[in-house]
């Protein structure tokens, strides 16, 4: 953390005491997570390991529900298990008792959260929830709560008090609760073999998306767009190709079309530096031989990994055979967002 274009004000009293709450805050919340790690044991039959075969074996979705500040930790959770492979969606329980209940099925779980085990609205809707047959997950601070009572497990977040001074505004133990839903989240994901691939294509419109979802045949130029010559020409002939494709380079290729050498605009320049007559010159006097090429159905972030590590602007695509089927510009890479 920093102050930037800002005055810096001189130490107060204020000052002072927001600093001490701070670090007394962050502290009390630190604890209060420890001690729910600690409360976690390494046998099978814990609370924690019950809960995540639950959520494994649930043929239906994941219900998450709360109110006032629980409510806002179980939207977040619920929208973490959908995104990280597990239907999931949240409900508000004063509208599940108005219609919303509808939404539950016998084949989903439903995560019931309350600090106090005794929210009304919650304890108006989970015996209907348990009729259905839906599986109930509570997760409360009181293993003696009437909701820790009637679920099928109970996830105690128990914390020794709240970060807020007056010990009332839930702080410390929403987020115990949060970080215990993100253990579930995390639990779930590694036991499904969720992996990048499927975490991008529920993100499709973010940036990770566009990362592991574009492929260089998306990017890449193609047909009469790729800047080639064969290796007999003039290098006024092959420069004449760079200006037409607006490349700032040429590939050179051989009569099956394979990819065997590369000129760019930076040769040119460090090309003048010796010749000053281009008259006799041939492409392949000149051209890199073996260029760097890329597969077309790579990810485009590989291309973008190559470039940086050769420190070079254009990439050939190449297909298994090793005929050139493209090329790549960073600017491709650009403007796709890959970059």
């Amino acid at each position: 953390m920093s102050v930037t274009d800002a005055k810096i004000l001189p130490k107060s009293f204020h000052a002072i005491r927001a600093l001490e709450l701070a670090r007394e805050t962050l502290q009390i919340e630190a604890d209060a997570i420890i001690a729910l790690r600690n409360r976690i044991s390494d046998q099978a039959d814990d609370p924690f390991a019950i809960a995540v075969e639950l959520l494994l074996n649930c043929s239906g979705r994941v219900v998450v529900s709360g109110i006032g500040k629980s409510g806002h930790i179980a939207r977040k959770i619920a929208a973490t298990l959908a995104s990280t492979g597990t239907p999931a969606l949240f409900i508000h329980p004063a509208e599940a008792a108005h219609g919303d209940l509808g939404m539950v099925t016998e084949n989903d779980t439903f995560i019931a959260i309350s600090n106090s085990g005794e929210t009304s609205e919650l304890m108006a809707i989970v015996p209907t929830v348990k009729r259905m047959g839906a599986t109930l997950i509570a997760m409360t601070g009181s293993d003696s709560s009437a909701l820790a009572q009637l679920a099928t497990v109970h996830l105690n977040v128990r914390v020794d008090q709240e970060a807020c001074p007056l010990n009332l505004a839930p702080t410390a133990s929403t987020t115990a609760t949060l970080a215990l839903g993100d253990a579930l989240a995390v639990a779930l994901l590694d036991a499904r073999g969720f992996r990048e691939e499927d975490f991008a294509r529920s993100h499709p419109g973010g940036a990770l998306g566009r990362r592991l979802l574009t492929h260089v045949r998306d990017v890449m130029r193609s047909g009469d767009a790729i800047p080639a010559v064969t290796a007999e020409v003039s290098l006024s002939a092959a420069l004449l190709e760079i200006t037409r494709k607006g490349m700032a380079m040429t590939a050179v290729v051989d009569d099956r079309y394979h990819a065997i050498g590369v000129f760019t605009d930076g040769d040119l320049r460090r090309l003048i530096e010796q010749i000053q007559d281009f008259t006799n010159v041939t492409i392949a006097d000149v051209m890199h031989a073996n260029p760097r090429t890329i597969g077309p159905d790579q990810l485009a972030v590989d291309a973008v990994h190559m470039m940086e590590q050769y420190r070079i602007n254009q990439l050939l695509v190449a297909d298994a055979e090793g005929k050139l089927v493209g090329a790549l510009h960073i600017h491709d890479l650009t403007r796709a967002k890959v970059i």
